[in-house]
């Protein structure tokens, strides 16, 4: 374990307040970092060939189990090579982007990456988890109770029957203000939320890099 692996997920490129957040821990983590970018480079979503070649000997797969194989094989060997995590996540739609659910179908395979009843070969290592919201999905506000990404992937990242990671989140909020006539009164309240999560970025890759390298071979 050398290396924090990245994922970003936002098809909004360089505008998407979710890469910024993550760019600030990044460059705060001063390690080295492998970098999967689903949104320019999605990998395909699950298939019958996917499931079934998990549980076919290899020498019957068919033509499509071997490239599903191969391909789930790289993600998992990239995924377990890693110390710690940094998933940047935005909300669409009130739940993660497809890419992102499509790399969790790939990697979430019962005795390589799920514990269920065992600790995961991944439990305990930190994760930060980035999600911006167009929104507000606080206690108090108006959509407070519509945000299934971070409870959801806080749950299939966490959760000790699962990966068992130790996950922190991040959620700038009000992305929709500087764009949206009628969100603009809240401008300084989304430029308060998007200051305090580059801060919390930075803090949080400030702490977790040593302990990432403190655990290192």
């Amino acid at each position: 374990m050398s290396y924090l692996l990245r994922i970003d997920s936002s098809a909004s490129g360089t505008a998407s307040y979710s890469r910024q957040v993550a760019d600030t821990f990044a460059e705060a983590w001063g390690g080295d970092v492998v970098h999967r970018d689903l949104a320019r480079n999605p990998i395909c979503h699950l298939d019958a060939a996917g499931i079934t070649a998990r549980t076919t000997p290899a020498h019957q797969h068919t033509p499509e189990q071997r490239t599903a194989a191969t391909l789930q094989d790289e993600l998992v060997e990239e995924f377990l090579g890693a110390s710690s995590y940094l998933f940047a996540v935005p909300m669409y739609n009130y739940s993660m982007p497809s890419v992102f659910k499509a790399w969790l179908d790939h990697i979430m395979i019962v005795g390589k990456t799920i514990g269920l009843g065992d600790a995961a070969p991944t439990a305990g290592r930190p994760a930060v988890l980035v999600s911006a919201r167009g929104g507000s999905y606080g206690s108090g506000a108006p959509q407070h109770g519509k945000d299934f990404v971070v409870p959801a992937l806080e749950t299939i990242l966490g959760d000790t029957n699962l990966m068992g990671l130790d996950v922190r989140s991040i959620t700038p909020e009000l992305t929709y203000a500087p764009i949206m006539e009628s969100m603009q009164h809240l401008v300084p309240l989304h430029q308060n939320s998007l200051a305090n999560a580059h801060d919390m970025a930075h803090r949080c890759a400030s702490e977790l890099a040593p302990i990432s390298a403190a655990g290192r071979p």
